[in-house]
């Protein structure tokens, strides 16, 4: 089971928005819309798109990565440390 399987709906209802945000965006550059404005959109949909994924992170975290500490051999415990190590790395560079 997914980590974030409580909040699944949650994470969907703010990921349709960003699509939405998304999609918003495509119109303003449609319309030639000030480049300003569309910049700004396109921060607005970064910085949602980063609460997911923080979000995401967290769950992993509380869930994945304790549930392998506490009842996973070392060796799983390491794989998910790693791999939560990993995705921090990508977040913080993008």
């Amino acid at each position: 089971m997914a980590g974030y399987a409580d909040s699944k709906a949650r994470h969907l209802a703010n990921l349709r928005r960003v699509e939405g945000q998304v999609r918003g965006i495509q119109r303003m550059v449609e319309d030639d819309t000030y480049c300003i404005d569309v910049l700004t959109q396109v921060s607005a949909a970064t910085r949602a798109l980063q609460s997911v994924a923080l979000g995401l992170l967290e769950e992993h975290l509380g869930h994945c990565v304790s549930g392998a500490i506490s009842s996973g051999t070392p060796e799983e415990a390491a794989d998910k440390l790693a791999e939560a190590s990993a995705a921090i790395a990508r977040l913080v560079k993008s």
